[in-house]
């Protein structure tokens, strides 16, 4: 109780507050898409890059955590995609977007402020390792899957270009790359820069998490309630318990283990819905699968934590 307290209802509560703001009218929902573009565009970029930048790659870096961690990601891909035609009867499009819901947890805005309340800020660094390839290989699985099965006949070299497109006009994925760029260079960033950022790097979480609470009210739960069931299942449920089995497996490092189980238990983040609604497929199960595993993982986390201990 103790953990849900004190690690877990901040967060949440963060939320909520953004919720309710807008639900109430006392915030503006045009405002809310402006600190949402601020957190996801500026601020998060800003603190991938240069939580990214200082990471001692070779003291953090473990192949097993990503292993297992995006091993586990892929099988509920396949599940969540497989689940969504053999039980539900949907057409293949559908089934990827369904899938990709259960492929892309919400390893930022739900993901580090939790495991910082959990864990303390000094054991991040495998949740930022997690966080550095989350995006490219989403994406990358994700559309390319699409792409394959529209059937578009389109040539290797045009899917390359749609995959590359999607994750490189995204502000996280530039972030990184950016602090990959520092990091591996040695290039030392003048004191007054790394001031300012971290001026900037403060407001990135709370920001981030009022603006999803604002951002959560335009998600309506609307029907297909069995399928957004298994989406939450998959995502709160077998993902983690796949990394579990698979760091258990690879004997990955306490800390990294606890990094790649928590960041597989969150909910999926509003990716999700970008990617439906790229698509036009699916959007109404991941808006609310958004919504309602947000919800659930308020009690899943808290068990997550406490078999973690």
């Amino acid at each position: 109780m103790q953990t849900l307290l004190n690690v877990i209802l901040p967060v949440f509560l963060v939320i909520g507050f953004g919720y309710v703001a807008v639900w109430r009218g006392l915030f503006p929902q045009s405002g809310i898409d402006g600190v949402l573009r601020f957190a996801q565009s500026f601020a998060v970029p800003c603190l991938l890059f240069q939580a990214i930048a200082g990471l001692d790659l070779q003291a953090d870096f473990d192949s097993g955590l990503l292993l297992g961690f995006y091993a586990g990601a892929a099988i509920c891909f396949a599940l969540g995609m497989i689940g969504a035609r053999v039980l539900f009867h949907r057409d293949w499009e559908d089934c990827v977007a369904i899938g990709f819901c259960c492929l892309f947890s919400n390893s930022v805005l739900l993901g580090l402020p939790i495991a910082e309340r959990a864990y303390g800020e000094a054991s991040l660094s495998g949740n930022y390792m997690i966080i550095a390839f989350h995006s490219p290989f989403c994406y990358g699985l994700g559309i390319t899957v699409m792409e394959i099965v529209r059937g578009r006949g389109q040539g290797g070299l045009r899917m390359a270009r749609s995959v590359s497109s999607a994750m490189f006009h995204n502000p996280l994925v530039i972030g990184i790359g950016l602090g990959f760029i520092v990091n591996l260079t040695g290039l030392a960033l003048p004191g007054v820069v790394d001031d300012a950022l971290s001026l900037i790097v403060r407001a990135a979480l709370p920001a981030a998490l009022f603006a999803l609470g604002g951002v959560l009210i335009q998600y309506k739960p609307e029907g297909d309630m069995k399928t957004i069931a298994m989406v939450c299942a998959i995502a709160l449920l077998v993902h983690p318990a796949l990394v579990w089995s698979f760091g258990s497996a690879l004997s990955v490092p306490p800390d990294l283990f606890r990094a790649g189980v928590l960041t597989a238990a969150m909910a999926p983040g509003f990716n999700a819905y970008i990617f439906a609604n790229m698509y036009g497929r699916g959007r109404r199960v991941a808006a609310s699968s958004v919504l309602i595993a947000t919800g659930c993982s308020i009690l899943t986390v808290w068990v997550w934590l406490e078999v973690l201990g």
